[in-house]
């Protein structure tokens, strides 16, 4: 929990997505989804399995075939996360989903027809206890909303989605989570700000299409840490241009930062100067490609000499504070007797972090 502000989270129902609680104050659940052919069940499994390597708790797979359906039969019996069927235009794609085993449907009503569809897709998941998310998105609102305000707007989004839940609402099915989202930033929060405060359904949260690794990171995180820290947000996805694996790991990040959620190692390193005495850079980089399998959270300091390193290195789990030749090791904000070699550093903390990894797991088992 972050030390300086409680963030005061939005009441929301609770549904369940597999075993993975949503709403209802339960831990911010981070999704993605793959980007490989479905109907390559062998590439599509190895992706979801790398995806829970790193923590995933919801994956999204798409179904925009019935070819593909009739893989991710296979695909949903070889991997224990939840998956949730992305459908789009064709009923019959979710009512098939559901048949196979998905744990959760995405939809759009919008797009899928008319009523009558809608109603069918409805009865079979409340059938099967699933849940459903309807998922409007800036880029394919109604004909008839978009005519009303010209544009994408916050009150077209949630007019949009107000129409789909009472929609729901009048087949007596309330298992289902919801999101607006657009690739514009403000659009986005505004809309959700809005929806916020007409419903208790759960959100999804995040900026759709957000681009590129660098760009679409930066992006999702002022907008998705803008609705956090208004406790807005039971479950998100960061839409990257990127391998899915790093959509997981921003998801941390962000999570970790407003104190929502943690996992794995924060490393906290200095951006660098003339002082330092070892290669920072290099070595955060080497120790975070080797310690991604931790999920133990703890605090590791890096930093190169002596103007912060000591004080940040107190305040961690485990510290390293730069000297001439030798850098100073600090536990538990105590310092140790033996310094590192510099030119050892990568091998011999990697050894360090992984036995107080392994101390603290062993503590926390023994409080079990």
């Amino acid at each position: 929990m972050n030390k300086y502000k409680t963030i005061n989270r939005r009441k929301s129902d609770r549904i369940y997505v597999g075993t993975v609680p949503i709403g209802n104050n339960s831990p911010i659940s981070i999704q993605s989804m793959t980007n490989t052919k479905t109907t390559n069940t062998l590439d599509t499994i190895k992706q979801i399995l790398e995806l829970q390597k790193v923590g995933v708790d919801i994956v999204r797979v798409a179904i925009p075939t019935m070819k593909a359906a009739e893989s991710f039969k296979i695909i949903k019996k070889k991997v224990s996360v939840p998956l949730i069927a992305d459908i789009h235009f064709d009923y019959r794609l979710a009512l098939k989903s559901i048949e196979y085993g998905a744990d959760c449907l995405r939809v759009n009503p919008g797009n899928i027809g008319n009523k009558k569809r809608v109603s069918e897709i409805v009865k079979c998941a409340k059938d099967k206890n699933i849940p459903i998310r309807i998922g409007v998105n800036a880029g394919s609102l109604e004909k008839d909303i978009l005519k009303k305000y010209r544009i994408p707007t916050p009150e077209a989004l949630v007019e949009s989605a107000i129409r789909h839940i009472e929609y729901f609402d009048d087949l007596n099915f309330h298992q289902f989570k919801v999101s607006v989202k657009a690739s514009d930033v403000f659009l986005a929060v505004e809309a959700y700000r809005i929806l916020g405060k007409k419903i208790t359904q759960p959100l999804h949260i995040g900026i759709t299409e957000a681009g590129s690794f660098r760009n679409g990171t930066v992006k999702s995180s002022i907008g998705i840490a803008c609705l956090l820290l208004d406790g807005i947000g039971d479950t998100l996805r960061i839409s990257l241009s990127a391998n899915p694996i790093e959509e997981v790991k921003v998801g941390y990040d962000i999570l970790k930062v407003l104190g929502l959620r943690s996992r794995g190692i924060n490393f906290i390193a200095c951006p660098t100067c003339s002082r330092q005495e070892f290669d920072v850079i290099n070595i955060v980089n080497q120790l975070e490609k080797r310690l991604e399998d931790i999920s133990t959270p703890i605090d590791v300091s890096i930093i190169g000499c002596i103007v912060n390193g000591i004080g940040e290195a107190k305040l961690s789990t485990l510290g390293l504070t730069g000297g001439y030749k030798k850098s100073a090791f600090y536990e538990d904000g105590i310092r140790q007797k033996n310094k590192l070699k510099n030119e050892e550093i990568i091998e011999k903390l990697e050894i360090k972090i992984r036995n107080k990894i392994k101390k603290i797991d062993e503590l926390n088992n023994c409080k079990k």
